[in-house]
């Protein structure tokens, strides 16, 4: 590629986006006949037609939209090569837009995100604490820290922990109520139900081996925010599903006793998402690294 060609390749994608030669030549600060001559200009090098001019907004032949194609990706190529190398000496610096999810975002990133903040005082963290789906892409945040996969085919994911779920109950509620053995026996028991994502409110995926039951299940009390349900399986209301990264020391300590430990529960695995990019900011790949210690660490 000729080095004049660059610049040709910018203005024709910003044509193609504005689709018009007034827009294009008020957003380059030229005139329109400017504008007309530097595209015939293009189309004489190249031997092609480039733009059908028979209407009021310009259209691309089929020549166009090949060779927009193919510029699109050149200067993505560019960018992403200039990203490249002055992201491996940048510092990260710039607004961090992290999500998480209320309980474990509270209890644990928090902490993190102040630790961190501290080493880079030249990155402004916003923590933003929610708990429903939320897109990354349609609400400009960086990364999202949730446990379980998301069903988002646009963002690239990092393990930071593994974390298996399972039932449990106080020794309260077990010696007055019985311990279930069975998934149907569950129909008989008070299960404390935490309200979560997109997830089938009420219902309870169980597998042992290659066979999966589904259970509905009802009880007197529910709540989204993870904390809560796990206080009250502490203060003898149910049985309640709970994943070994919140509930291994009371069960530790006696206080939780795991039920029908022949049945597993989708897992719930720690992970931090992001936009795929090839090359990303400095500030969100020190930020990953640093989670990832500090998970690997804990």
């Amino acid at each position: 590629m000729k080095i004049e060609t660059a610049p040709d390749l910018v203005f024709f994608v910003l044509l193609a986006k504005l689709g018009s030669m007034s827009a294009t030549a008020r957003e380059l600060g030229v005139t329109p006949p400017a504008v007309t001559k530097r595209l015939m200009t293009i189309e004489q090098r190249l031997g092609v037609r480039l733009v059908n001019r028979t209407t009021r907004r310009l259209s691309l032949t089929g020549e166009g939209e090949s060779y927009l194609a193919q510029a699109s990706r050149i200067l993505d190529s560019i960018r992403e090569m200039e990203e490249s190398v002055s992201s491996a000496r940048a510092e990260p610096k710039g607004l961090l837009r992290v999500n998480a999810t209320p309980g474990f975002g509270r209890t644990t990133i928090a902490p993190l995100v102040s630790r961190f903040a501290h080493d880079h005082p030249q990155v402004e963290v916003q923590l933003q604490l929610t708990d429903r789906p939320i897109g990354l892409v349609e609400e400009a945040y960086d990364l999202a820290i949730r446990f379980g996969e998301l069903p988002d085919t646009r963002l690239s994911a990092r393990k930071l922990m593994s974390n298996k779920r399972f039932l449990c109950a106080s020794p309260a509620y077990l010696s007055a109520a019985g311990e279930p053995r069975t998934p149907r026996e569950l129909h008989l028991h008070r299960c404390i139900l935490h309200r979560q994502n997109d997830d089938a409110y009420g219902t309870w995926r169980l597998l042992k081996g290659q066979t999966e039951e589904l259970v509905k299940v009802r009880g007197a009390v529910s709540s989204n925010d993870g904390d809560v349900v796990l206080n009250w399986a502490l203060e003898g209301h149910g049985i309640v599903q709970r994943s070994e990264w919140d509930a291994a020391k009371y069960l530790a300590s006696g206080r939780l006793k795991e039920i029908m430990p022949g049945y597993t529960l989708p897992p719930a695995d720690l992970y931090v998402y992001y936009l795929s990019r090839r090359h990303l900011p400095a500030k969100v790949r020190a930020f990953i690294d640093f989670l990832a210690a500090e998970f690997k660490a804990a």
